[in-house]
């Protein structure tokens, strides 16, 4: 039987790396057409090389490549920086195909729904709410609230806290076998892979069920809560 399901968030819920490379693509445009004097394989390498060291949610990377460039911030570039990549993130922001449809019919069979997300409190809330999955979902556990990452059992263990359903009767949703599947069955929870969401063409994933389309949870969840 399954009482909750809980979701990651990126390439899960919104597909979250179509989004940061089109915002980093407008980002490096206005930039350069504000003055950036370096090549565009330049800039985008620099950037890659910030996030690689900082994590892909780093705040302040368009004032480290600019730092690094003149070695003072030259505000004029940056505000076309993180202008342009602000339009073309809330552009590009959307949920997957079905998603809205599917979290609706969970919740009309009594599924009680919620977030597992490694990112920050303020960015994962942002997103839900743009997207306006925030009227869907009361429960979102982040890295703020845990301290830890999956696959620690600590952020399964709190959702389930929260949720207040077993590890057994509880389905965890997500696009990263070494981090949301591997961490999930570790705590007792059933798995299943968003494979519309994987960016690394994993294999074997390890998950007790393989999602073409977040639709499929519905078959999955009225085949266990036959009344």
């Amino acid at each position: 039987m399954i009482q909750s399901i809980v979701f990651d968030l990126d390439n899960t819920l919104v597909d979250f790396m179509a989004m940061k490379h089109q915002a980093i693509e407008a980002a490096i445009d206005a930039m350069l057409d504000a003055g950036l004097d370096l090549e565009r394989a330049d800039i985008k390498s620099r950037i890659d090389a910030i996030y690689k060291e900082r994590g892909i949610e780093y705040q302040q990377v368009f004032d480290d490549l600019i730092f690094g460039v003149f070695q003072k911030i030259d505000h004029r570039i940056l505000a076309a920086g993180v202008i342009a990549y602000r339009r073309a993130r809330e552009a590009a922001l959307k949920p997957y195909p079905h998603a809205t449809a599917t979290l609706m019919q969970l919740l009309r069979r009594g599924i009680k729904l919620a977030v597992l997300t490694d990112a920050p409190s303020r960015e994962a809330w942002l997103r839900l709410c743009h997207i306006g999955f925030h009227h869907i979902f009361n429960i979102a556990v982040t890295f703020d609230e845990t301290g830890e990452r999956k696959p620690s059992a600590r952020p399964f263990l709190t959702v389930l806290d929260h949720l207040q359903t077993p590890a057994s009767y509880a389905l965890m949703v997500g696009d990263w076998a070494e981090r949301d599947i591997a961490g999930a069955k570790a705590v007792g929870m059933q798995t299943a892979f968003a494979r519309y969401g994987d960016v690394f063409d994993t294999q074997n994933h390890g998950a007790d069920y393989d999602l073409n389309d977040i639709s499929d949870i519905l078959e999955i969840v009225d085949s266990q809560n036959v009344s």
